[in-house]
């Protein structure tokens, strides 16, 4: 008698740690630390270029399309007149295509904010003219500060805008002639523990050097872990401190 009770205790102990282990398997494990890939493909690095498209914009796309990289394009309205090629040639190949109001007649466009969101909505109308998308990526000429209140933000939303400032420039907007080792100098000035990051560049006809820095700049991210990819709709907003 006490050798079957002590038989059908152990199978009963024994049935019960093969429940306890069942459930544990079955339940997700905490996860307390990345692994190196799964840090890397979190960093993510934004190449952005202003004012185009222009004259060397078809260089620019060779380079991009050399190094395998996508990028956003923050188009002026007025200069997609006769280079309807090259914006369609931006869309082709994968690139991600923004607004950057029509006239960027400073004066104008900040006259009010009526004004600022129709020149965005014109560019925004000429766009999907030409390439059948429509895009509701914007950024500010000079960036956002102190131009963008809480208003302001709101109207943009209702017309289903995202804003794009930026958290690194390489100033080759203001000196386009800066030698090609100061704009990779600028590129990196950036916090490598950033997790995101939105460079500011240029394709206006005179920044012939940006595009020579570009290999540079895209291996510098590359090594450090980061991922290059194109704005879009998923993105998250990014915008400077709103004004009060």
């Amino acid at each position: 008698m006490f050798k079957f009770k002590k038989y059908k205790f152990n199978l009963f102990f024994l049935i019960s740690l093969l429940i306890i282990q069942s459930i544990y398997i079955s339940i997700p494990k905490a996860k307390y630390m990345d692994s190196p890939d799964e840090i890397s493909n979190k960093k993510i690095v934004y190449l952005t270029f202003d004012d185009g498209p222009t004259i060397i914009t078809g260089k620019l796309l060779d380079t991009l399309k050399k190094y395998n990289v996508k990028a956003t394009f923050f188009v002026v309205g007025k200069e997609i007149d006769e280079r309807e090629d090259l914006l369609k040639r931006i869309y082709k190949e994968g690139h991600s295509i923004g607004l950057h109001t029509f006239s960027h007649n400073f004066k104008k466009i900040y006259k009010d904010e009526d004004t600022f969101l129709q020149e965005m909505l014109h560019t925004q109308n000429k766009i999907k003219e030409v390439t059948g998308i429509n895009t509701n990526l914007i950024r500010f000429p000079g960036g956002s500060s102190k131009h963008l209140n809480t208003e302001m933000l709101e109207k943009l939303h209702k017309n289903n805008l995202k804003v794009y400032d930026w958290n690194v420039c390489i100033d080759d907007g203001v000196n386009p002639h800066l030698p090609v080792n100061q704009l990779v100098k600028k590129a990196k000035k950036c916090k490598l523990e950033d997790d995101k990051v939105i460079i500011l560049m240029h394709c206006n006809s005179n920044n012939i050097n940006t595009i020579k820095a570009l290999p540079q700049i895209i291996s510098y991210y590359r090594n450090n872990g980061y991922k290059i990819e194109p704005i879009t709709n998923m993105t998250p907003e990014y915008h400077y401190k709103i004004k009060k």
